[in-house]
């Protein structure tokens, strides 16, 4: 029974957990090492490998024969550039069509499901359409370059959450201040919404403790690129050393209740730092940018280590009593409605 005065806050309906998108799934430099990944994805167990031409398959985990599980945890392997099953030796190639058994002519119905994948950068991406729908949208036809820019750092942590909640703090500029304890954050140009394609500019200054003993100031311009809930893609500029550096930050449904935020930092080669200790100057021009990765990585990680908490224990308010402080939460929440599949799911 409510109070006098009391406000019943609506909170429904609740996000679909599977929004649809592109969702990270591997590591080009991690497939190269297993040759055959299985995990958790989007509700379904998946596996990825590739062939002897680098093709990648990602695929659902079980053989159409007669359902053994293919990952390498049960004896399923990828033999001269084929996935082969573990409980009759069915022998798949990267489009998932069987070509070979050890018995017989290969059935032509036995094809694995199979998803569409992009590769950006080294880091592998798979579709997830509603009903099983091929891609409505893309993401980037042009990748960075790669050229003068450090090896990638990845870092994955595991909790309950929701890609549309995690992304929504692209928008969500005073938190930056509140939590992370950001200066001088500023809306640099309003958003922008395109389709499937959200833009989010805005600067910040920071101060930072290195190794508990130097504080390093950094004044900070942030450009977001972001395709669906599952790739969000920022351009980072600090201006006081002259520091170039991409993140991505790619959120990726597990079960239903749990996600994985993979966090990826890559830092471009300084020739001149502006500032010669905190650039690392006195060291060779091949070292600095390594090393300034790790650094702004662990910088990341903490900032995520600092959301988590809110994340995994917050409820989600499809009506939210926003201030006039709150910016464009509602607009960014219009864009999200795209990539559920029943109305009924999306914000009004």
């Amino acid at each position: 029974m409510m109070s006098e005065g009391s406000t019943e806050i609506a909170n429904e309906p609740i996000l679909s957990p599977f929004p649809e998108g592109w969702y990270f799934v591997a590591s080009r430099q991690s497939l190269d090492k297993a040759r055959l990944i299985k995990r958790a994805w989007m509700g379904e167990n998946i596996i990825i490998w590739c062939d002897e031409n680098g093709s990648v398959c990602v695929a659902g985990a079980y053989c159409p024969h007669l359902g053994a599980d293919l990952g390498p945890e049960v004896g399923g392997c990828v033999r001269d550039g084929r996935l082969v099953c573990p409980f009759h030796g069915f022998e798949y190639q990267a489009d998932g069509q069987c070509v070979a058994t050890p018995f017989g002519p290969p059935p032509k119905a036995a094809r694995l499901q199979t998803f569409e994948t992009r590769e950006i950068a080294g880091l592998i991406f798979a579709w997830w359409g509603i009903g099983g729908r091929p891609p409505q949208w893309h993401l980037p036809a042009e990748e960075p370059d790669q050229a003068g820019w450090s090896s990638l750092n990845v870092w994955t942590s595991r909790f309950a959450g929701h890609p549309q909640e995690t992304t929504e703090n692209s928008v969500d500029l005073t938190h930056l201040q509140h939590v992370h304890g950001y200066d001088s954050v500023t809306r640099v140009e309003p958003v922008s919404v395109d389709g499937a394609h959200f833009r989010s500019r805005f600067d910040f200054a920071r101060t930072r403790r290195i190794a508990k003993v130097a504080r390093l100031k950094l004044d900070v311009a942030a450009n977001t690129l972001i395709y669906g809930l599952g790739y969000s893609f920022v351009e980072v500029r600090e201006r006081t050393i002259g520091l170039d550096t991409r993140l991505w930050i790619l959120a990726t449904p597990v079960d239903g209740e749990l996600i994985d935020l993979s966090v990826v930092s890559q830092t471009g080669e300084l020739r001149n730092p502006s500032r010669k200790i905190a650039g690392l100057g006195f060291l060779p021009m091949r070292l600095r940018a390594p090393i300034i990765n790790k650094v702004m990585a662990a910088f990341e990680k903490q900032d995520v280590l600092q959301d988590i908490p809110i994340w995994s224990t917050k409820q989600y308010r499809s009506r939210p009593r926003l201030s006039r402080a709150d910016g464009e939460i509602m607009q960014f929440r219009s864009y999200c409605a795209q990539f559920y599949p029943d109305p009924a799911t999306n914000d009004r």
